[in-house]
């Protein structure tokens, strides 16, 4: 659908696999192969579109991506492949090499993918990269720690259960004596600071809420919880529970909404175009969220820091 296949050269990789019992997540042991050089950077086309309100308050600061890890967020009104963006995504782990993850919704099922070496290097990004996996909501990560080791336990994204759905948490940033306290129901398995935010944050939504609530009731509560973890640092966030897409801006995040008359889009870190239009019918819509874009022909807009927003059906809503 929107996110169209692109054709690459494969990763030479030899890998072993075994299920990680305590969170049933795949681990891929693999031999590293040659990197590619890295990517252009830069961001082009970037501004907003006419009749986008955003809060007041000051832009996002430009900070270097380098020193960020780096999220992409999916929300679509229809089953989607993200193997387009995913391409350019993974490019970003040359100067990411801390792993990277990837989280596919399937109405209340996850697909969970994730490797704590490079997405470069990896035979499993390789796999999403050519494997077209269709989605309406998607979560991936490329790691560079700050906080807690390099290992499986601590590749984001995670993932919860909470009023019987499956609920996708990924963070970018740095959190400074963040140490809430937890009860038994949501606790941190690795040592990151995401994974005691994640947990907190599930831990006070289900205090709030005595039944499920609406996907609008839901982005009231966070719009209070989440201004309390980023008084800690730097929390830029992207959570789901396969019904709605909720991401929230500290210092830098772009979103895009792709939506009829679809048009030709060239990615910013490698040679890889795709006609849309050839891959989509008049009613597909689909928003991707990141860290920074990454196409270099297209308009993204950029979030406000302090700023949450929502996306539901490939369209942002008033959070």
């Amino acid at each position: 659908k929107v996110a169209a296949r692109a054709s690459r050269a494969p990763v030479h990789a030899a890998a072993s696999f075994m299920v990680d019992p305590l969170r049933s997540r795949f681990l891929f042991q693999a031999q590293k192969s040659p990197s590619r050089p890295p990517g252009s950077r830069g961001i082009a086309n970037v501004g907003r579109a006419p009749g986008d309100t955003f809060p007041s308050g000051p832009v996002a600061p430009a900070d270097s991506p380098i020193d960020m890890c780096q999220l992409l967020g999916m929300n679509a009104n229809t089953p989607t492949d993200v193997m387009f963006s995913f391409t350019g995504f993974a490019t970003r782990a040359e100067e990411h090499k801390d792993g990277f993850g990837i989280a596919f919704f399937e109405d209340k099922g996850v697909r969970l993918f994730v490797d704590p070496h490079s997405a470069c290097d990896s035979p499993v990004a390789d796999m999403v990269r050519r494997y077209p996996i269709k989605s309406e909501n998607i979560v991936a990560h490329i790691r560079k720690a700050t906080q807690g080791r390099v290992a499986l336990e601590n590749t984001h994204p995670f993932v919860r259960e909470l009023w019987g759905r499956y609920w996708v948490f990924a963070h970018n940033g740095d959190l400074k004596g963040f140490a809430p306290r937890l009860h038994g129901a949501f606790r941190p398995v690795g040592g990151t600071d995401s994974e005691r935010a994640f947990c907190w944050l599930m831990q006070e939504l289900a205090k709030a809420h005595a039944s499920v609530p609406s996907t609008n009731e839901l982005s009231v509560t966070l719009a209070e919880l989440m201004p309390q973890v980023a008084r800690h640092g730097v929390f830029n966030a992207l959570l789901c529970n396969g019904q709605a897409l909720w991401a929230h801006c500290s210092t830098q995040l772009f979103h895009i909404v792709r939506q009829h008359p679809f048009r030709r889009a060239s990615l910013q870190d490698d040679d890889v175009t795709v006609d849309f239009a050839e891959h989509t019918s008049p009613r597909d819509r689909v928003a991707v969220v990141v860290t920074e874009p990454l196409t270099r022909d297209e308009t993204w807009h950029a979030f406000a820091a302090g700023e949450l927003r929502v996306f539901v059906d490939g369209a942002p809503v008033q959070a």
